[in-house]
């Protein structure tokens, strides 16, 4: 008997040991998104709460943005390891700042950015340009509203600040203005609101979106690194689209406790009906997927747009597309939706 106990107790502590020496093992990831934990970094959170970045190899600080938080310098600074873009726009920048950084995967397949109307005021997309006032953002002024001037028809004096507060919005049935697809429209909702969005995506503005960017150093030294990493949100992102997201709900619950159930619940729906995630290249080439077609086509419209000039930016230099385009989570999708 003592025998056996002694032998039980031995492996137990060699399967402690081993288990303490995998953790240690586990390379540490400093992460950092573009806000505060929300609906659209549900899949990051669904691959760190569910294990999916543990099982590969990876111990991962999710390092959330916010209204103070300027990340940006933080990864060619070596404070972060991986950083998540908003769209292109940033990747390009970038490259015409000679910032030593590339764009390695997109899980954003559509851009979240949108223009909301109130409900019945507009025929459609087109209509909008002849809103007595678009309430856009002063950083907004500068990209996706030189493009809504060149393509479609909008118009400089339409222009009034869009401060981020909604009253505006809703004191005038006329009033049009931007919006984050996941965002705005559930705010508008929330105080009685009746919103229309209109998804830029839907419209031509074809940036990819929840870019996730990575030093140049560290993607020629530690290429395991990032495919691991890329991986694994892959993973994390069909499992929270298409599988049990609980642990990820509550993950991002923990993080940004001032964020409402009802709130999160429209953000998870609003990324899953406007195909935000899962969609264009992603159906066949996975979740991630980025080619280099679509980023030089979204180089020449933010080009035709005035956003840049056409010499500004080397598109060799914006994105590495070596780790995505691999069909990674395809069988895990067909398993959850028998599709």
């Amino acid at each position: 008997m003592m025998s056996r106990l002694f032998i039980k107790a031995a492996l137990g502590v060699g399967l402690a040991l081993l288990t303490s020496a995998a953790a240690s093992a586990a390379d540490k990831v400093r992460f950092g998104t573009n806000w505060l934990a929300q609906g659209a970094h549900g899949g990051y959170y669904q691959a760190l709460a569910d294990g999916t970045y543990a099982k590969y190899g990876l111990d991962v600080e999710i390092i959330p943005g916010g209204p103070q938080v300027n990340s940006r310098p933080l990864l060619p600074a070596g404070r972060l390891d991986f950083l998540m873009a908003g769209n292109m726009l940033l990747p390009f920048d970038n490259v015409r700042g000679g910032i030593p950084t590339k764009a390695v995967a997109a899980f954003f397949q559509k851009d979240p950015q949108a223009l909301m109307a109130h409900k019945g005021q507009y025929k459609d997309f087109a209509d909008l340009a002849n809103a007595p006032q678009v309430l856009i953002a002063k950083d907004a002024q500068f990209s996706f509203w030189l493009w809504l001037v060149a393509r479609h028809g909008f118009r400089d004096e339409q222009v009034r600040p869009y401060g981020f507060n909604l009253s505006a919005f809703l004191q005038d049935k006329k009033v049009v203005q931007q919006a984050y697809a996941t965002s705005e429209p559930g705010y508008a909702m929330a105080e009685g609101g009746d919103p229309e969005v209109y998804l830029l995506a839907d419209h031509g503005w074809s940036s990819y979106s929840s870019v996730i960017e990575a030093r140049t150093e560290m993607i020629e030294s530690n290429p395991d690194l990032i495919q691991r990493f890329i991986d694994a949100s892959a993973i994390g992102w069909t499992t929270f689209l298409y599988g049990d997201n609980s642990a990820a709900v509550q993950a991002i619950m923990a993080a940004n406790p001032d964020l409402s159930v009802e709130k999160l619940n429209f953000e998870i729906e609003q990324i899953k009906t406007l195909g935000l995630a899962d969609a264009n290249e992603s159906l066949t080439l996975g979740m991630g997927a980025m080619t280099e077609e679509r980023v030089k086509s979204f180089y020449d419209l933010a080009v035709e747009a005035g956003i840049f000039k056409a010499e500004d930016v080397d598109l060799s230099k914006v994105a590495d597309f070596r780790f995505v385009n691999k069909g990674v989570g395809l069988d895990l999708r067909k398993e959850l939706t028998g599709q």
